[in-house]
C-alpha cells in the first residue's frame, strides 16, 4: 500500500502536445489525462513530440512502475488492474455501465478515427502529429496512419460509402443512448465520475475543440445539448480551473500555443525530480526510439523514389474512390 502511494505521488503523464486549447490534443492522452484529474492524483505532465506513430504513448511512470497505452487495454485499464488508481469498483460490475463503456470504447471510438484520417482534410491531425517533423516525413506517416485506419475500419473502394454510413449512423445511436443515460445528472453512473465519464469527456472535448465546424460527428454530438453542458461543465471544473491536483509539465513543447496562452496555475517549466533507474521496458522503448528518425527518412526516400514525382501520388495513398 505505502508502495501504491508512493507510485501515485511521483507519477508523470507522457502525451502528445497541447493545442487547441486542451491540455493534450491527442484523442488518445486526453481520456487518460481527465481519468488522473477525476481521481484527483498529483501528476506531472510530459510532452513527446518526436515519435507521433508510436502505440505506446500515453503512458504514465511513476519510479520503476509504466503503464503504457498498448499493454493491458491502455493506460486506464493497467492503473485500475495495477491497484494505483481505479474509480470503477463501484461500477465495474453493473450490467449497463459495461455494455455503455463498450459502446463508447468501440462505435464513438471508430467514428472520431474515421473523421480524424478518413473523413476530413486532416488539418487536425496533421497540427496534433506531424506538425513537428520535416514536412516529407510528416506526409508520409500521415499516409501511412491513412491506410491503417482504414484496414482497422474494413474501408475498400468497394464499400467506402456503406462503411461511412454506418459508422455515422452507429455514433448517432451512441449518442442518443449516451443523452437518455445522462439526462440532467453530472456523471452517467452513480452521480461520481468512472473512466466511462473520462473516456467520453475526452470524446466529446476533442470533436468541440479539435474538429472544425464542418464535422459531421460534432454536428451530431451538437445535437444533444445535455452532453454538450456536460462536457462544458467538467471541463470548466476538472481542467479549466487549474487544480493543484495536477502539475503539468510541457518542457518537451515549451513554445506550445497552450503553454503560452494559459491563464491557469499550471506551470509551463520542467519539475526538476531525482534520476531514477530504468525499467527494462523503457530501456528497449529509448533504444528502438533512437533508430526511429533514420529508419522513417529511409522510408520516405524509397516511397518518393517509387513515385517518381507522379501528381497522382497523394490520390493513389489516399485510397480515392474515384475509378
Amino acid at each position: 500500500m505505502d508502495e501504491q502511494v508512493k507510485q501515485r505521488e511521483e507519477m508523470t503523464l507522457v502525451a502528445r502536445k497541447a493545442c487547441f486549447g486542451l491540455p493534450t490534443a491527442c484523442p488518445s492522452c486526453l481520456p487518460v489525462y481527465i481519468y488522473l484529474k477525476f481521481s484527483q492524483t498529483p501528476f506531472n505532465l510530459d510532452f513527446n513530440l518526436t515519435y507521433p506513430d508510436s502505440d505506446q504513448i500515453p503512458y504514465v511512470e511513476s519510479g520503476t512502475y509504466v503503464a503504457y497505452n498498448n499493454e493491458k487495454g491502455g493506460v486506464i485499464e493497467s492503473l485500475k488492474e495495477d491497484g494505483i488508481v481505479d474509480l470503477d469498483s463501484e461500477v465495474a460490475g453493473v450490467p449497463d455501465w459495461i455494455s455503455t463503456k463498450a459502446m463508447v470504447n468501440t462505435w464513438l471510438a471508430d467514428a472520431l478515427m474515421y473523421e480524424l484520417w478518413v473523413g476530413s482534410t486532416g488539418s487536425s491531425a496533421h497540427k496534433i502529429y506531424f506538425s513537428d517533423l520535416p514536412w516529407p516525413i510528416g506526409k508520409f506517416l500521415y499516409f501511412k496512419q491513412i491506410r491503417i485506419t482504414k484496414q482497422l475500419l474494413g474501408i475498400t473502394k468497394d464499400n467506402a460509402d456503406r462503411r461511412e454510413e454506418e459508422v455515422y449512423r452507429k455514433a448517432t445511436i451512441a449518442y442518443g443512448a449516451l443523452s437518455t443515460r445522462l439526462g440532467d445528472q453530472s456523471f452517467f453512473f452513480e452521480n461520481r465520475p468512472t473512466s466511462l465519464d473520462a473516456v467520453f469527456l475526452g470524446h466529446a472535448l476533442f470533436l468541440l475543440q479539435a474538429l472544425p465546424e464542418t464535422s459531421v460527428l460534432r454536428s451530431k454530438l451538437l445535437e444533444h445539448s445535455n452532453l454538450v453542458r456536460y462536457a462544458d461543465k467538467l471541463k470548466m471544473e476538472f481542467i479549466d480551473s487549474g487544480s493543484s491536483s495536477s502539475i503539468p509539465l510541457s518542457h518537451a513543447d515549451p513554445l506550445s500555443s497552450f503553454a503560452r496562452g494559459s491563464t491557469s496555475n499550471w506551470s509551463s517549466k520542467p519539475k526538476s525530480k531525482p534520476k531514477k533507474e530504468k525499467t527494462e521496458d523503457e530501456k528497449k522503448f529509448r533504444r528502438r526510439a533512437k533508430y526511429f528518425l533514420v529508419t522513417q527518412l529511409v522510408a520516405v526516400l524509397v516511397f518518393l523514389s517509387l513515385l517518381g514525382g507522379s501528381d497522382d501520388a497523394e490520390v493513389e495513398l489516399d485510397d480515392d474512390y474515384d475509378d
